[in-house]
């Protein structure tokens, strides 16, 4: 026995990702195995643990916090201090405290974990193929979440009462589910439910999953209600059910993600690395692009003309109850119209969707915070996140600065989030999409709302793009309060830099399809040198225009137009209307709507049509892609002739070599245009003195581009930094745009 003066009383403030993760209960058996009395409960800040007992058994128990904490949690940041001993009896896990400032991070939502799968599969089990099973592993947490700290009065949860087994369980240290916010069994949690086209009832529960997953077997689509919002479902191996859906959702050639039900059938289709194989069986569970192996099972309209698959694991139990039963995989596609939002509510879904489902599987537990699939690409062996939503957001990125107020930024026009930053948290919202409908616009409000509404504490500052006339630029300047613009492709760089937590000096490699520059032109072939107090242009390519404007963002062959007028060429090997090319030439003769543009994603576009791959875009990207698979069936070191002069880059002798050669293959052609744009970056790198050289902006999701770049980057004696956490597309403009408002609050300090 201990005498009164050898115990010592120790408190725990722990800030990270802590609630929801199961860290009361590990914090609970951690005291109780060690013999030490106490207690622990969440606060506004994170977690608060006060334990007492014997010297050595209280640094057993710091060490053990540190080393064996719960696996989904993140603990950023500890302090501690001995207080006076209470000589308590026990140890106790108490009621939260309900500080108004709050710090404590929102943990993504998990993918279901195999301790409550094999218990949904137990037939003996009282969760026996219950679709809303979660423990304190698993299960919705943003999604669901209306408030901090995370219990479950401040959750969608609320409105379900446990029965007396689910409040056992609860209460139970021994359980799995103790202090389980989302706890729930069949009989006193959320119910699927099957509704036709007009929104009528024609099954429930069992009933509902067994008649949808039959009607998917027929052929028919599925609008199902998911974790952060609906998807769209269809047997992926089924040829028609799959041009159903495209021909519905107006979507002619776009990939669709596809779920498989094991990882082993991934495997037999597709070509899985290590790397890749984790992140499909994380507690992500995010979409991940693989190639796809000659013979796949799937329907060839899955993925037209792409080598690549984008292909993820069931991630919820009504996912695993579905995939479990049909045995193949399906399309997991969102659900939503074009250029809106994913839907979350049930009656909006019926409204949205009504045209391209033939029925709704639904449930009543509500969704607060909507969030799409995250889609992630395995790049020069590391993880780079293309769009960061569920699993991911809104998980902090911790940088090295920190500010004394909130900021928000409102990001960009396409793939937009919004970014809000307390102290050194730099937190991202999930995908919202492009701001081009009211809905959009809508969830772009809502998704500000989100973080306001959790952490209670509104923006003192609003930081936005310099385009004038994008939406969220707008927005911004509406909130009356501390405003500022930064130009996009200086936030792209500062994004890369905070991904990678690399300071200026750099030299960044900005390379995009549209963004707005200095000069109110359009940019997007970007050489900046980043430095402490801002950046310099120091190259970009030679503009050329663009007959149109916007118009070329959806027909490549106007990029390639303007290429060719540029050039002098004669453009008759282009595929126009004889009327319509007469016209846009004479357009580009007196320069009418021909703005001019750096862009290298243009000259992307330019390319794909001069080889005849791409005319017109069907969805955002498509022609640069194409590019990009046919350079992948060439493996040669080629470089085609290019001049660096007067601060541009000349492409000129590039694309007359390409069109003196047009006759050649076209995947070698492919090829040497992208070795020629690594080698032009080696060049430029090589005419400032910077070490840390950064690829960022959407042309380097390319994964040839990208591997190619680094790789003779290294050769050269260059350090490389790409995107990892945040994504390297208009997805991250948010977190670039919040660095350049730290950047300037710094200076005026």
């Amino acid at each position: 026995m201990l005498t009164c003066n050898e115990i010592i009383r120790r408190r725990y403030a722990l800030k990270g990702a802590v609630q929801g993760v199961g860290f009361r209960p590990f914090v609970y058996h951690l005291a109780n195995e060690l013999g030490l009395k106490g207690w622990v409960r969440n606060d506004s800040a994170g977690l608060i643990i006060e334990v007492e007992g014997g010297e050595a058994k209280i640094a057993d128990f710091e060490k053990q916090l540190q080393d064996h904490k719960p696996q989904n949690s993140i603990v950023s940041h500890i302090e501690s201090f001995n207080l006076t001993p209470q000589f308590e009896a026990d140890f106790r896990i108490l009621l939260s405290d309900n500080h108004p400032e709050i710090t404590t991070l929102m943990l993504p939502d998990l993918a279901i974990c195999q301790d409550c799968i094999r218990e949904m599969n137990d037939a003996a089990d009282r969760r026996y193929r219950y679709p809303f099973i979660n423990c304190t592993q698993c299960g919705p947490r943003f999604s669901i979440t209306t408030a901090l700290p995370y219990d479950r009065p401040n959750t969608s949860m609320a409105a379900f009462e446990m029965c007396p087994e689910c409040e056992r369980e609860y209460q139970n240290p021994l359980s799995r589910r103790f202090h389980a916010q989302p706890i729930a069994c069949a009989h006193c949690g959320p119910q699927l439910e099957l509704w036709d086209q007009q929104g009528n009832r024609v099954a429930y529960g069992e009933s509902a999953l067994s008649q949808a997953i039959m009607q998917i077997e027929q052929g028919n689509i599925i609008a199902l209600k998911g974790l952060g919002g609906f998807h769209l479902v269809a047997d992926a191996t089924h040829d028609l059910a799959v041009q159903t859906l495209r021909t519905r959702k107006h979507r002619k050639t776009k990939p669709f993600a596809v779920m498989y039900p094991c990882l082993e059938a991934i495997q037999a289709d597709c070509v899985i690395a290590s790397e890749e194989k984790a992140l499909l069986c994380s507690a992500a569970a995010p979409i991940v692009l693989v190639l796809r192996k000659p013979g796949a099972v799937l329907s060839p309209w899955i993925a037209p003309n792409n080598p690549y698959l984008g292909v993820m694991l069931p991630y919820t139990p009504l996912h695993h109850l579905l995939l479990h039963a049909l045995k193949r995989p399906i399309i997991a596609t969102s659900g939503n119209r074009a250029s809106e939002p994913i839907c979350i509510d049930n009656q909006e879904a019926l409204e949205q969707l009504r045209d391209c489902a033939d029925s709704f599987l639904v449930h009543n537990r509500p969704i607060i915070n909507r969030a799409d699939d995250s889609i992630v690409r395995i790049m020069v062996g590391q993880t780079t996140l293309l769009r960061r939503s569920r699993g991911y957001a809104p998980l902090p990125i911790e940088l090295n600065e920190a500010t004394q107020q909130p900021i928000l930024a409102v990001g960009g026009h396409l793939k937009n989030t919004v970014a809000y930053m307390q102290g050194n948290q730099l937190m991202l919202s999930p995908h919202i999409g492009d701001l081009s409908t009211s809905k959009a616009m809508a969830a772009h409000e809502q998704a500000i709302a989100a973080f306001t509404d959790l952490y209670r504490n509104s923006p003192e500052q609003v930081v936005h793009d310099a385009h004038p006339d994008y939406c969220s630029t707008r927005i911004a300047q509406a909130k009356q309060i501390d405003c500022l613009s930064v130009q996009h492709h200086y936030a792209h760089a500062l994004a890369c830099m905070a991904d990678n937590r690399i300071k200026a000096p750099c030299f960044a490699v900005v390379w995009d399809g549209t963004g707005y520059g200095d000069d109110g032109r359009v940019w997007g072939g970007e050489f900046l040198q980043i430095t402490a107090e801002g950046y310099q242009r120091l190259l970009h390519f030679l503009p050329f225009p663009l007959p149109g404007g916007d118009a070329a963002i959806r027909e490549p062959r106007r990029s390639a137009l303007g290429i060719l007028y540029t050039l002098q060429v004669d453009p008759g090997c282009l595929t126009f209307p004889t009327a319509m090319l007469a016209l846009l030439w004479q357009a580009l003769q007196q320069q009418i709507n021909t703005p001019q543009t750096s862009s290298v994603g243009r000259l992307f576009d330019a390319v794909a049509a001069l080889l005849g791959l791409c005319d017109q875009n069907q969805f955002e990207g498509e022609a640069a892609m194409l590019v990009e698979f046919t350079a992948m069936q060439s493996d040669h070191k080629l470089v085609y002739p290019y001049h660096l002069e007067q601060g541009m880059v000349d492409w000129r002798p590039m694309l007359r070599a390409m069109l003196n050669e047009r006759e050649k293959d076209k995947a070698w052609m492919a090829r040497q245009f992208h070795n020629t744009l690594a080698a032009i970056i080696v060049a430029a790198a090589r005419l400032q003195d910077q070490h840390h050289v950064l690829l960022t902006g959407g042309c380097f999701q390319n994964k040839l581009l990208l591997e190619t770049a680094q790789f003779e980057l290294r050769q050269a004696g260059f350090e490389p930094y790409w995107h990892h956490r945040i994504p390297p597309n208009d997805g991250g403009l948010a977190a670039g745009q919040i660095m350049a408002a730290l950047r300037v609050n710094q200076s005026c300090a």
